[in-house]
């Protein structure tokens, strides 16, 4: 259904920094950096059939994160959940929500954690047995 998910970012070396660190947690490698015909820096992850973008804003506005939104990656074990939100929370990123771990939910059993990038943007990492 997805082509690419795309947050914007105020400071595109943080964002590749804290990014390389915790999408390799994941078994994804450097960024394709891309150069839009504006001059604006982006940065395209591509793992598994699927492409994270990272991009100063085309509109020269300074990058914010939706309200409400969050994007999830999925993992492939609790002990991967957890890694993510620490080695996330170790470069720069900030733990919110309840600590990582199980939850009960109305779609069953579900390891999650939950973080924000430098940028703000949240983040969830999430494994269903």
């Amino acid at each position: 259904m997805f082509n690419h998910i795309m947050v914007g970012s105020n400071d595109i070396e943080r964002s590749k920094a804290f990014y390389n660190k915790v999408l390799a947690v994941l078994g994804a490698g450097e960024p394709f950096l891309n150069v839009s015909n504006s001059g604006h820096t982006r940065l395209f992850y591509r793992h598994d059939g699927n492409t994270f973008g990272i991009s100063e804003p085309i509109n020269d506005e300074p990058a914010t994160c939706a309200n409400g939104a969050t994007i999830g990656f999925k993992c492939n074990s609790p002990e991967q959940v957890k890694e993510f939100h620490d080695v996330a929370v170790a470069n720069g990123g900030t733990s919110i929500e309840d600590v990582p771990g199980l939850r009960q939910t109305s779609l069953g059993a579900l390891h999650l954690a939950y973080v924000r990038d430098p940028d703000g943007n949240k983040l969830c990492a999430i494994y269903r047995p």
